[in-house]
């Protein structure tokens, strides 16, 4: 292991990516760290030590790596960029122009990812404006559930201090998204992953040390084996996928013979990746937003919700997050794979799949496997989010972390970087870390 991470060090344009990352890594954190002007300190710190539980916001903080109960620059981290990029894909299967901007190449990427800022600044005001009188008023929107109804984080509260304020956090997610940019273009990996990757893990520690105080030593044991098993399953299922055989007719151009290899497309087991589980979790967040829009009217109402669909003990919650991470799972991955479309393509190219028809046989037989292997994606995505809530509602431990969301994240990301700085390692002759 020593000698493949001085391999990493020996290629001079993997070592200046590696070192790259890791500064805008430290960037990132910084920002994570430096609250916004006009708020309250000590009200911060009480946030800080009462964000501890299983609220929404326990969640989100998760993904900003503690830039929320912070109250940083970097309020809103990386989360306005993927709900853009995952907004402006799905849209992209019924706007005739972005599926045409889709299959120009480069080009079409170019236009796509102008109008995805366009839409992450959009949503970044829009939250960062909710935020700032959900901070003020300490009892709307998603903070309502946190445990600091009431207090005031913005002490005299005027329009200029909040307009300072929402501009400052659109302004810090417009440098998220540059710094994800440019680890994508310049660095190691994808750079949204790669940022999401060094939140999760910068709460770890911290979360662990949660569940040692809170719980018993035989507790912490058990979880932390739980953890570690859930990895294990993880990368099993990460590197698992359904090859589908191609091949491909000879044809003679000219004096030159074409085709006649063969190939395969390799469909993963878990096709949508983490995608399902955070769409899951946002669509959980609503209620919270419909119960404190309700008003004083509707205690009963908002109580239910409270205890039932916001908090991650609940069993009506384990319920519906079971449920909807398993729709999403089919329905993300019918957007991202379209069975006609490679049927289409695989005709175009003069290939075929043994034993079955070009054209809508081929189709057919595409979506009948992707459905297959769909099920058991699912259902691994479902275990893996659902076993640490199951665990920590049967033993009332009230902390979030090692949850499955976080470790899907973990693991993920490390794979594919991985994989990433193993091709440099192949390019130049050395041994790879996965190999």
């Amino acid at each position: 292991m020593l000698s493949r991470l001085r391999n990493m060090f020996r290629v001079p344009d993997l070592r200046n990516k590696i070192l790259f990352t890791i500064f805008i890594i430290a960037v990132y954190r910084v920002g994570a760290h430096l609250p916004v002007p006009y708020v309250d300190f000590s009200a911060i710190k009480q946030l800080q030590d009462q964000a501890n539980n299983s609220g929404v916001v326990g969640f989100l903080d998760l993904f900003s790596g503690g830039a929320i109960t912070n109250v940083a620059i970097f309020f809103l981290g990386i989360m306005p960029y993927i709900t853009a990029s995952i907004i402006m894909q799905l849209l992209g299967v019924v706007i005739p122009k972005l599926e045409q901007w889709q299959n120009e190449g480069q080009v079409g990427q170019k236009k796509i990812t102008q109008w995805t800022r366009y839409v992450t600044i959009g949503l970044a005001l829009v939250q960062s404006t909710g935020f700032v009188f959900a901070l003020h008023q300490g009892k709307s929107g998603l903070l309502g559930f946190s445990g600091f109804q009431g207090q005031d984080l913005i002490p005299n509260f005027s329009a200029g201090k909040a307009a300072l304020i929402v501009l400052t956090w659109t302004a810090g997610t417009a440098m998220v998204m540059w710094l994800a940019e440019l680890i994508t273009q310049r660095g190691i990996g994808n750079g949204m992953s790669i940022l999401i990757f060094a939140s999760v893990v910068s709460r770890l520690p911290a979360q662990g040390a949660a569940i040692w105080s809170e719980g018993s030593k035989i507790q912490f044991v058990t979880i932390l084996a739980i953890g570690v098993a859930m990895i294990v399953g993880i990368v099993f299922v990460e590197s698992g996928q359904r090859k589908i055989p191609v091949q491909f007719a000879k044809r003679v151009v000219g004096r030159r013979m074409y085709g006649g290899q063969s190939t395969y497309i390799p469909l993963k087991v878990n096709q949508s990746g983490v995608i399902p589980v955070i769409f899951a979790s946002s669509i959980l967040s609503f209620p919270a937003l419909i119960a404190s829009a309700l008003g004083d009217n509707f205690t009963g109402l908002q109580e239910w919700i409270n205890d039932n669909l916001v908090s991650h003990q609940g069993w009506w919650y384990i319920t519906f997050y079971t449920v909807l991470i398993i729709f999403f799972a089919y329905f993300y991955t019918a957007i991202a794979f379209n069975p006609a479309q490679q049927a289409y393509i695989i005709r175009k190219q003069g290939g075929f799949i043994p034993g079955i028809r070009p054209g809508p046989p081929t189709e057919r037989y595409l979506a009948k496997v992707l459905n297959r292997i769909t099920l058991p994606g699912s259902l691994f995505l479902a275990t893996i989010a659902v076993v640490p809530l199951l665990v920590f509602a049967l033993w009332d431990i009230s902390q979030f972390p090692f949850g499955g969301t976080a470790l899907l994240i973990t693991v993920g990301v490390a794979l594919e970087t991985m994989k990433q700085i193993d091709s440099q390692l192949m390019m130049r002759n050395y041994e790879g870390f996965l190999t």
